[in-house]
């Protein structure tokens, strides 16, 4: 077994420690005794439990980063809504042990572990609050503060998969889907925008001025919109003197 499989051992035995017996109650000499190696060698790889744990954390934090995809507005807007969705729910439910620990409400009293805690919700905001001001840019999203929306939809994911981690309401993954989408769009999606239409100003608005001592058929460039084409024609039919 070479380094990279040894630390990944370690990794895999601390998680399955972590899900049998919490972050607290857990012990180093637990996870090198399900990885079958000496202490010693833990401590070539991490430095004590919390570092192990960190490891983790980040772990989830960048498949959840590389499940998000970028809503293209020119594509279907609600099958791609969806499917980050449903990618973000399966990334924390193939892993039921951290997340439940990371969703948990009692942080303990290790103030290590409650910055972990921390770090890990303040990423997770951060990621969404990214997509959504994305998503206000496209006209997807109805304007306002992404990070209240990002707080509100964590809060209510966070309930959900929780209880499915504890096994307390285990729910198929397509309906929690399909109850989250249905939530979102009664509140701050806007599924009836035109795809391709975006929350920018038109082009023809930022076009070039027009060079001095030019009519105003040059201002336009071509392709304008009938309302700027309409004002010229009537500024030309004008009567001299006026």
């Amino acid at each position: 077994m070479n380094k990279s499989q040894r630390r990944e051992a370690l990794l895999r035995a601390a998680r399955a420690v972590f899900s049998e017996k919490g972050y607290h109650e857990a012990k180093v000499d637990d996870i090198v005794a399900l990885a079958r190696v000496a202490k010693g060698t833990f401590y070539l790889y991490f430095p004590d439990k919390r570092s192990v744990f960190g490891e983790l954390v980040r772990g989830l934090i960048a498949r959840l980063g590389g499940a998000i995809l970028r809503v293209d507005p020119s594509a279907d807007v609600e099958a791609q809504v969806k499917h980050n969705i449903r990618a973000i729910v399966a990334v924390l439910l193939d892993d039921p042990a951290l997340t439940s620990i990371l969703l948990s409400h009692a942080a303990g009293l290790d103030p290590a572990f409650v910055k972990e805690l921390r770090a890990f919700r303040q990423e997770v905001k951060l990621l969404l609050t990214r997509s959504l001001a994305d998503g206000q840019r496209f006209g997807i999203v109805e304007p306002g503060d992404t990070e209240l929306y990002a707080t509100f939809t964590i809060g209510a994911l966070k309930e959900v998969l929780f209880e499915n981690a504890l096994e307390a309401r285990v729910l198929p993954r397509e309906q929690i889907v399909t109850a989250l989408y249905d939530l979102l769009r009664r509140g701050y999606l806007r599924m009836d925008v035109a795809p391709g239409a975006a929350a920018e100003p038109p082009a023809v608005e930022r076009g070039p001025r027009a060079p001095k001592g030019a009519g105003p058929q040059d201002a336009a460039p071509e392709g304008a919109g009938r309302t700027r084409a309409g004002a010229a024609r009537g500024r030309r039919a004008r009567p001299k003197g006026d």
